[in-house]
């Protein structure tokens, strides 16, 4: 299944309620719920977002919705990404970061890191291709980013004597047919439109790759870049069956219903299957288990408010003596011992 981040629907959601639609009714016709767009950084399915699309050009009465969402919400509003993008020092630095970083964008499912943005030459002229398969696959995805490039980068060089002396973009080409709303396109972009070509992609003035983007402080820079990594390895690590394994069962420790039949059933796997995977990947379903019981007791422990039997229960031991025993084989000392330790300092 592929996915995106959050802040893309949580942004959709946002600009059609703003435009007349009800927020109840969008997220029941897209299937989502507003807890799953809570955080940006959280991960829905492409197709819901696809459906909110279509939902949101019938609630409020805009067959262009997705032109008009990337014309008027900025990516620095809805992802890391974005804000990672602007505080680049060039425009030839943006493509570099965003395909770095692509995964907190959309997960094509390739195995591969995913390409949203390259740089080609066709026809004697310099053209931004945006190669995603969810772009090929999802034509209003395609139009919703190819317009928010467009005006993310109109506004972010409105003072740009350098960017308002050339034509930007010069054309746009899409690989989907001419919906009913494409009278729009040339509107949005004010560049000629051309639907059913071999790519997605738009051609720019040469000038356009040498120029510098407006000042940010470069420790901004620094410090998204940083935030950034962190979530990229976090999403990484949450592609192997592994990690997987380890979000099912954060959530249902503290029921004691941790068994490798109830995991394989929450992940749509065969007890087999899921053993293999395990298998391929170097480890067993109870070291799994058994080292994230360990790191989340000593985290519980640590932090000083959880008493032991507390500690217990939330890691999924029914009896607190079977806890102590697991502690104490994981670290050597038992767990009254750690809380007392913590509680002194």
């Amino acid at each position: 299944m592929s996915t995106i981040a959050a802040g893309y629907p949580r942004g959709l959601l946002d600009f059609a309620a703003s435009k007349g639609a009800d927020r109840t009714a969008l997220l029941a016709r897209a299937g989502l719920s507003a807890e799953e767009l809570a955080h940006q950084d959280n991960r829905v399915s492409v197709a819901k977002y696809v459906a909110m699309f279509k939902a949101a050009a019938e609630l409020t009465g805009i067959p262009a919705i997705s032109l008009e969402y990337g014309k008027a919400v900025r990516m620095q509003e809805i992802s890391i990404v974005g804000l990672i993008c602007e505080a680049c020092e060039s425009v030839l630095d943006v493509p570099k970061q965003l395909n770095r970083y692509a995964s907190l964008v959309v997960d094509d499912e390739r195995g591969e890191p995913a390409t949203l943005m390259r740089g080609a030459g066709r026809d004697g002229g310099a053209w931004i291709q945006g190669p995603s398969d969810t772009f090929i696959q999802n034509p209003v995805i395609a139009e919703s980013e190819m317009a928010r490039l467009v005006w993310n980068t109109r506004e972010m060089f409105a003072n740009s004597p350098e960017f308002q002396a050339i034509k930007y973009p010069r054309v746009v080409h899409f690989m989907h047919k001419a919906p009913s709303y494409a009278a729009e396109f040339e509107r949005i972009f004010d560049a000629p439109v051309v639907f059913e070509t071999d790519w997605n992609a738009m051609q720019i003035d040469p000038a356009f790759l040498m120029l510098k983007q407006p000042p940010v402080n470069r420790y901004v820079f620094a410090v998204l870049s940083e935030r950034a990594d962190t979530l990229l390895k976090a999403f990484q690590e949450n592609r192997t069956t592994r990690g997987r394994v380890e979000s099912t069962l954060m959530s249902i420790l503290h029921t004691g219903e941790s068994s490798m039949d109830v995991v394989a059933e929450k992940l749509g796997q065969s007890r087999q299957t899921l053993y293999r995977n395990l298998k391929d990947e170097g480890v067993t379903y109870e070291q799994v288990l058994d080292e994230l019981r360990r790191k989340l007791a000593l985290d519980f422990l640590a932090g000083k408010k959880v008493s032991v039997n507390e500690t217990a229960y939330l890691v999924g031991f029914s009896d607190p003596a079977s806890f102590s025993r697991a502690f104490k084989r994981w670290t050597g000392v038992s767990p009254r011992e750690v809380r007392t330790a913590r509680a002194a300092e």
